[in-house]
């Protein structure tokens, strides 16, 4: 399962020398995954009204060349695996020229929204991850 998004750098995502503050890639790690499961048919708001959370347990970021003020990202998201207790995405992010800018995955977890407390992958999303990937 794979999305790629198309995101122009705004003038606030950057210092004044119109490099791409690094705290940014993270914001568009969620813009990624956000659109991946709309585009596949599951908006965050859908799983959120089964009475699911998807808090993020961890990020890693791999910075290889800084996005610019001008510049149009590509935001790949991709997930290869049926979570069963967490949810990995991997993320790419390219300039224009195809250069990859930086890389990384962001792991959720779930949480049922009435008791806060953590739950494994309901079986529901499990279904859904299944029927786009082969395991």
């Amino acid at each position: 399962m794979e999305s790629e998004l198309k995101l122009d750098v705004r003038y606030y995502e950057t210092d004044q020398m119109g490099i791409v503050h690094h705290s940014n890639y993270v914001r568009y790690f969620e813009c990624g995954r956000t659109a991946m499961l709309k585009e596949y048919g599951l908006p965050i708001e859908q799983i959120e009204k089964a009475g699911i959370m998807l808090p993020v347990v961890s990020v890693v970021c791999r910075y290889r060349m800084p996005a610019k003020l001008g510049d149009t990202l590509s935001v790949r998201s991709s997930v290869d695996a049926v979570p069963k207790a967490k949810l990995t995405i991997h993320n790419e992010i390219f300039n224009e020229s195809g250069q990859l800018l930086c890389e990384g995955e962001v792991v959720l977890g779930f949480i049922d929204a009435a008791t806060r407390r953590p739950v494994r992958c309901p079986q529901m999303l499990a279904d859904f991850f299944a029927q786009y990937i082969n395991d």
